[in-house]
């Protein structure tokens, strides 16, 4: 029997005065091991893509080549309901592959995760546009949850961080056409991602707070020699650090614009102002928290993005 799983979206529709309430994420409760027989394969043309920016949920995206990628945050998984379909570059979707969607990279790339949970840590690659529920940073597929070990939780606090030579030429294999990977045979051709209403046009800057800067480089010649498979399946286990949880309401260039959203969000729990350094510039992010749970984190992001404030995003550190 096939394990489904659910996606709640959680309704906590609270002015900013109000304490924390409302429902949390519903977790898996049971645990399924499927034997895989695939009696047949066929390949599946993947192109290589970046995207236009695009809106989901009043949020905006903004697709880039970025191999200084590296970010902290929650993961999800997918599978049923997705098995079978197209991926948003043209692949095959398979729960059981080591595959994953992420809302800007391009695809394909190969990223490794790491569960700072548990500091289980496997290489994955990109070919699908996603998540886009409760700002998660990375869905992975089903088989990768297991692996990483939080397929039973649902959730987890990974890190996040791009392979640059690999992803190189893996964007120079599907960009030559000599890129197809094999997947499980399917007749189905629905698209996998995004489920949510898309547009492809930018809002008017609107925003409270300073969008940080993304290091992104382009895309130059790559030589490559054909490459069988970059996810082997190998976990590594790496000892970790405690993490926290916390939800970023804000990030600004002037120390002054932090400490007024600081004080105008204090009736939601304990926060701190942190100073990062990006290049030249210093950045002074909001953040409330530490929080204990995933579920806790999400209600308070859920009561921010209501109040107005679209660029609270929920970070591990």
């Amino acid at each position: 029997m096939r394990l489904k799983k659910s996606h709640i979206m959680p309704a906590c529709f609270a002015a900013l005065a109000i304490g924390l309430s409302g429902c949390a994420e519903i977790e898996l409760a049971s645990h399924a091991t499927k034997q895989i027989v695939k009696t047949s394969e066929t390949k599946s043309k993947g192109r290589f893509k970046v995207g236009s920016p695009y809106q989901v949920k009043n949020i905006w995206y903004y697709p880039a080549v970025d191999y200084g990628y590296n970010e902290t945050g929650i993961a999800s998984w997918y599978g049923p309901g997705f098995d079978g379909k197209k991926t948003a570059n043209g692949e095959i979707y398979d729960q059981y592959a080591l595959t994953a969607a992420h809302r800007t990279l391009p695809m394909p790339s190969l990223v490794r995760v790491t569960n700072l949970g548990n500091g289980r840590s496997i290489k994955l690659r990109v070919n699908d546009r996603g998540p886009f529920s409760n700002n998660r940073i990375i869905d992975v597929s089903r088989r990768s949850a297991q692996l990483l070990g939080f397929e039973v939780q649902g959730t987890a606090k990974v890190k996040v961080e791009i392979l640059e030579a690999e992803s190189r030429q893996l964007a120079a294999q599907a960009q030559s056409g000599n890129y197809t990977p094999q997947v499980a045979s399917t007749d189905n051709s629905t698209l996998a991602a995004p489920t949510e209403e898309v547009t492809a046009e930018p809002l008017g800057a609107t925003q409270s707070s300073t969008v940080e800067p993304v290091q992104s480089a382009n895309l130059a010649p790559v030589s490559y020699e054909p490459v069988v498979n970059y996810t082997d399946g190998v976990v590594t286990q790496t000892p970790l650090a405690p993490s926290g949880i916390y939800v970023q309401a804000g990030s600004f260039l002037q120390v002054h614009n932090a400490d007024r959203l600081r004080a105008r969000l204090a009736s939601l729990g304990s926060s701190q102002v942190a100073d990062a350094t990006i290049g030249e510039r210093t950045f002074y992010r909001v953040r409330l928290g530490p929080l204990s749970n995933v579920q806790e984190a999400d209600k308070l992001l859920q009561i921010l993005h209501d109040n107005g404030y679209n660029d609270a995003r929920v970070i591990v550190d």
